[in-house]
């Protein structure tokens, strides 16, 4: 259950910085959440994973967002999908599925309704394709 929490921590952490924020408080002032063990060690190898990969995560998010451009896709949709997707490429301690599967209980939490279906078809069709997670970059 803490990695599900640190997932979101670090999502929060990827939106903050997205929308102009530094990121060096967010966790002690603005994210309710204590790391446990190497839970701080999972939620910094992520932020920086998605910090230094976002041209090429956002690249494959826009070529299997079927229906909006990545600058239409609402900027908490994004950071969930640039963090499954870092997760489904990078780091191979995260099975895809279960990436994918946390990234729509993000959705469904921090998102509008519909962004569950969204993020699920794009990620799922991520996996699917020859650019999928399993290949190494």
């Amino acid at each position: 259950m803490a990695r599900s929490n640190a997932r979101a921590a670090a999502m929060q952490l990827v939106y903050e910085k997205l929308m102009g924020g530094s990121g060096e408080d967010t966790l002690n002032a603005l994210i309710a959440f204590e790391p446990e063990g190497d839970d701080q060690a999972y939620i910094d190898r992520v932020f920086a994973g998605v910090e230094s990969h976002a041209e090429e995560l956002d690249a494959l998010i826009a070529k299997f967002s079927p229906t909006r451009e990545i600058d239409r896709i609402a900027r908490v949709d994004l950071c969930i999908l640039r963090v499954a997707l870092y997760e489904m490429r990078f780091d191979h301690d995260t099975p895809a599925s279960v990436a994918i599967n946390e990234a729509v209980e993000l959705a469904k939490r921090f998102s509008e309704p519909a962004s569950a279906r969204f993020i699920n078809g794009v990620l799922g069709s991520i996996l699917r394709s020859e650019d999928g997670a399993g290949e190494t970059p």
